[in-house]
């Protein structure tokens, strides 16, 4: 089982012993992403933004790490720093990839903002061996207090975003997550809770306790059984 003290917190410094600088500076849910995936590994980051993770794992991973992102200024300040991203909508480019191309897919905090949620973790688990995947949890107890009191749908990563602009078309809970991968027949390897403080733990995938306190939720994915076998 793997432990923070949450001292970094999320937007904390990362690196071998704790070393600065603005390209490895990762979020505490990238850091636990970065140990989860095995050295040297052929990685996608999927939505890789500017690429702060994907610099952490070709750098202190040995990673061939590759990127997709759609935001046009997130891809030029990847290139920037010599990384390997292409621009482009995720659900379309994925398609294109053959089957078995990577070791493990990375799904950090987008698969909330992606119109076909189901289809994209077929796909990830096409592509690659394995699928790491966060997501923010709308069952976070302070979510669940703003909206029973507030009245209001919670946007509690950004506040100044209204329900009818947010990129989050599909939020979900860790027990909703939970519900479709079982649906789907993916098998969670690993389930990890990650705390407002930034302290992380692994715990069991239908843990009521993370449901209603952790802030975020990373899993490790993999197929039960062949997917053609699985549905």
């Amino acid at each position: 089982m793997s432990t923070t003290d949450g001292n970094d917190g999320p937007g904390g410094t990362a690196g071998p012993g704790g070393g600065a600088g603005p390209k490895n500076r990762i979020r505490v849910d990238q850091q636990l992403i970065a140990d989860l995936v095995p050295a040297g590994a052929r990685v996608l980051d999927v939505g890789c933004g500017d690429g702060a993770l994907l610099y952490h794992l070709s750098h202190f991973k040995g990673a061939d790490a590759r990127g997709i992102e759609i935001n046009r200024t997130r891809v030029a300040a990847c290139l920037n720093q010599g990384l390997s991203v292409i621009q482009g909508d995720a659900e379309v480019e994925l398609r294109d990839y053959p089957t078995g191309s990577f070791d493990c897919v990375v799904l950090s905090q987008t698969i909330q903002a992606m119109g076909d949620p189901k289809g994209t973790l077929e796909t990830l688990l096409r592509i690659g061996n394995r699928a790491v995947v966060s997501i923010t949890n709308g069952g976070y107890w302070r979510n669940r207090v703003q909206l029973a009191l507030g009245g209001r749908v919670p946007f509690r990563e950004n506040p100044g975003e209204r329900w009818y602009d947010t990129t989050n078309i599909h939020p979900c809970t860790i027990r909703d997550f939970v519900g479709l991968v079982d649906e789907m027949g993916i098998n969670i390897e690993q389930c990890f809770a990650v705390s407002a403080s930034g302290a992380y733990r692994e715990v069991y995938p239908s843990s009521a306790a993370a449901n209603l306190f952790a802030v975020q939720a990373v899993f490790v994915l993999g197929w039960r059984s062949a997917p053609d076998e699985a549905g």
